[in-house]
């Protein structure tokens, strides 16, 4: 993905390497995230998806390469300064990752106590950013007593509440019924498309990616509409479709690429 000088990256990954024990996750790979952009890691189980996204927040650090955020390399910040870049992240978990003994608006209010925002404006947002994954009726019910797909629409209030440029979803449909998952991807989609929010996913859903690839959220008409196969900005698809091999990117392209693509490992995959 080639960036401009008028859209510099918003997140750079530059030959990073990374490998646990004798086994290699990571091995060379490039990535680069321009401002809005929206970009789906595909890959099987061990293709090294999770592990590229905590890259990106410094919750790993590579072997060899290097990760820029807005330009500047992460690696050698303080924790005060890697705090601030982490930030401009939202970040929705598999499974959800809630804290147990904390309710639902405590949870999603979590990082805006850490931050010491203004209680009023605390109450605003967490109300905000739960009526946006229709969850506002759950506000004091506690983790336990939530389905799979509600914990998962309360991860994505807690990832956005800090109105972060940036999100990131690590497989937030696995192990979801078609129709909470499609939930998921709509309240996604929703966000993309009203917020500009830069949006990387990683999944090995393909109902996922061509989900958010073929569709887009009008909000205007509150629903979801089949996209225009032009797609967005600049000529280049609105959904980047990024396949994960070998520690590699090996292949990178729109939704009508992957699927006129002749390559055997492409067709295998998405069989």
């Amino acid at each position: 993905m080639s960036s401009t000088a008028a859209s510099p990256p918003k997140v750079e990954v530059r030959g990073v390497h990374k490998a646990f024990g004798s086994k290699r996750v990571l091995n060379g790979l490039d990535l680069s995230v321009r401002p809005g952009e929206s970009i789906v890691i595909l890959g099987g189980s061990g293709t090294g998806k999770s592990v590229l996204l905590k890259h990106m927040i410094r919750l790993l650090t590579p072997d060899q390469g290097t990760v820029f955020v807005d330009g500047v390399d992460i690696e050698p910040l303080t924790d005060l300064e890697i705090n601030q870049v982490r930030r401009k992240f939202g970040m929705a978990f598999q499974e959800g990752a809630l804290f147990d003994s904390l309710s639902v608006s405590e949870n999603v209010a979590y990082r805006l106590n850490e931050d010491r925002v203004d209680r009023d404006e605390i109450e605003g947002r967490v109300h905000e950013a739960l009526r946006f994954v229709e969850m506002e009726e759950s506000l004091d019910k506690m983790p336990a007593e939530l389905s799979g797909g509600m914990r998962r629409r309360v991860s994505i209030a807690r990832a956005l509440v800090s109105r972060p440029p940036v999100v990131l979803y690590d497989s937030p449909t696995a192990g979801l019924d078609p129709v909470t998952a499609q939930t998921i991807i709509t309240l996604i989609m929703r966000l993309r498309d009203t917020q500009g929010v830069t949006s990387l996913l990683a999944t090995h859903r393909l109902q996922d990616a061509f989900g958010l690839a073929n569709y887009r959220f009008d909000a205007g008409r509150e629903r979801v509409m089949r996209a225009e196969s032009a797609a967005s900005r600049n000529g280049e698809p609105a959904t980047t479709f990024l396949v994960l091999r070998d520690g590699g990117v090996y292949f990178e392209g729109g939704p009508g690429t992957v699927l006129e693509s002749g390559d055997e490992y492409l067709k295998r995959f998405l069989v």
